[in-house]
């Protein structure tokens, strides 16, 4: 099981929102690059970058900090926000992004996204990001007009390679993360599935613990490990005191 601590940019800082509001901001850090050593530092294991001005504004805009994040530790790094197209998520690639997380792109144009996994085999992620397990799009801000269970035997069959699943309703409330809603969707789907929205705290790691039995490759947090109710260290110790389990 992996913790892949979130650096958020928005506006060139690290953030995070609350239930994904651009308005409900939390600066954590000026600079993501130092965010991203600090945890590297800490034991983290992978990364999760996300541009926040990309999901909002549908093209990259931190390209330059992204490239400089990769660059500056030695962990994999994976990425989401604003990948609207393949020249954008070859770039990111070059950049020294590890794999790319799709969101509104895998809803709103299934033949483009086709072609991003036909174009970078094995790289290519979804996130899911619902309320009350429907889908929002273009930043969290749109109803997709579908469910998660809608669209993800199209998803396997097109070629990703991951889903991100993220209860919005959670997001930043450090409220617990969804684990019937995250069960449900390690049973019905043949992809490694990453928890998101919620994780709090140790319990929350120890209750996802489970699902790694049924496909839950990790949990993302931000908050949490910012506001230290959740501690990456002792969170890396207790899974590996459990990885003969």
């Amino acid at each position: 099981m992996i913790v892949f601590p979130a650096v958020d940019i928005k506006g060139g800082k690290c953030v995070r929102l609350k239930q994904g509001l651009a308005h409900k901001e939390t600066v954590f850090n000026e600079s993501p690059v130092d965010a991203a050593k600090h945890w590297a530092a800490r034991g983290a294991r992978y990364l999760h970058v996300v541009d926040l001005d990309g999901a909002f504004d549908g093209h990259p805009a931190n390209w330059r900090l992204i490239h400089d994040i990769c660059h500056s530790v030695d962990i994999p790094v994976q990425l989401g926000g604003g990948i609207r197209d393949i020249a954008t998520a070859k770039a990111y690639v070059e950049a020294g992004v590890s794999r790319l997380i799709i969101g509104t792109m895998a809803l709103e144009n299934p033949e483009l996204f086709g072609e991003l996994c036909a174009a970078l085999p094995g790289k290519i992620g979804v996130s899911l990001d619902a309320v009350d397990g429907n889908l929002k799009t273009r930043g969290w801000v749109e109803d997709a007009g579908m469910t998660v269970f809608d669209v993800l035997p199209r998803l396997e069959e097109q070629g990703a390679q991951f889903i991100i699943y993220t209860d919005i309703s959670r997001d930043g409330m450090q409220s617990g993360a969804n684990v019937p809603a995250l069960k449900a969707l390690c049973e019905a789907s043949s992809l490694p599935v990453i928890a998101a929205g919620g994780v709090a705290s140790l319990d929350d790691i120890q209750n996802l613990s489970p699902l790694c039995k049924i496909g839950l490759e990790g949990a993302i947090s931000g908050k949490a490990i910012y506001e230290g109710t959740l501690d990456l260290e002792a969170a890396n110790e207790w899974i590996d005191s459990r990885s003969g389990e």
